[in-house]
């Protein structure tokens, strides 16, 4: 099985897609290179909707974990799913020696009507740990600002119970804007009786059209001065990514001050400005 820190031990994790080209696939090499450095706990990938990416997915990670020498974390989504392709792709990465799975529930793509046997991500954690016992660590989502399909707040404080429940180890959220966000939703999952650690996930702000994109998609909350003065830069992209990197570096020494568990950083395939947080944050690479 993976390391599991201390409890007192900060975790740090960095995320990347699986690139589709053999550029991408040499840049990734590079930015995957760089961030090593850092000692992260894992790299995680994503994994495309419906499984629409479950090739480069696999590749990733068992390159990742082959030449950096650190966990990989392939992502699995269960919508568009059976059991059996499932139970494949665990196999596979027990093969491999992977040991930490970011369980989601995922999208459904465009066009695809038919959910599969897995509805929710609580079902794919419960047949994960039935497959496989205690082989893996899992990772679960979660949303401080709810997930935006969920019916209520509360709804959504209970569908990420049930994940738990299931046999999750930990969860890292989805990215967000406002600390206050994350320390409620950490306190109100403490009243259900949640002790997983909960991992802010983290966005760096590089690009205003995409950043706007995303967020309008997945329920993530731009401040509003912060939407104003990414605006205001225009074409300005110089400006604007050293204001994102003001901004996110308060956000998380804000959040490392006030005792979260780690971060998880969605890099986008870059480096650059992932490690001018860091660096900023007093996080030095290793010797």
């Amino acid at each position: 099985m993976s390391y599991r820190p201390p409890t007192n031990e900060k975790v740090f994790s960095f995320e990347f897609f699986p690139p589709r080209t053999p550029e991408g696939i040499e840049k990734l090499k590079g930015v995957r290179d760089r961030l090593a450095l850092y000692n992260p706990l894992f790299f995680s990938v994503t994994f495309g909707a419906g499984g629409t990416t479950r090739d480069d997915t696999f590749e990733t990670v068992i390159d990742i974990q082959k030449e950096s020498g650190i966990d990989a974390a392939p992502h699995l989504s269960c919508i568009g799913s059976t059991q059996e392709n499932i139970s494949a792709i665990l196999k596979q990465y027990m093969d491999n020696d992977i040991s930490r799975i970011v369980a989601l529930r995922g999208d459904l793509p465009s066009g695809m009507r038919d959910v599969g046997e897995f509805q929710y991500a609580n079902e794919l954690v419960e047949f994960i740990r039935k497959e496989t016992g205690d082989h893996f660590l899992i990772e679960v989502a979660c949303y401080p600002e709810f997930h935006p399909q969920a019916t209520s707040p509360q709804d959504d404080l209970i569908n990420f119970k049930r994940k738990v429940d299931a046999g999750a180890d930990s969860a890292i959220t989805q990215y967000f804007f406002n600390p206050d966000s994350y320390f409620s939703f950490v306190e109100s999952t403490h009243k259900l009786g949640v002790e997983i650690p909960i991992i802010p996930g983290i966005m760096p702000i590089t690009n205003y059209t995409q950043l706007a994109r995303f967020s309008d998609a997945c329920g993530a909350e731009i401040p509003r001065w912060i939407r104003k003065r990414l605006e205001g830069y225009g074409d300005d992209m110089e400006s604007l990514k050293a204001f994102g990197i003001e901004v996110v570096t308060s956000m998380c020494d804000t959040l490392l001050n006030q005792g979260v568990p780690g971060l998880h950083f969605y890099t986008m395939n870059q480096a650059n400005t992932v490690i001018s947080i860091w660096e900023n944050l007093g996080l030095a690479p290793l010797d």
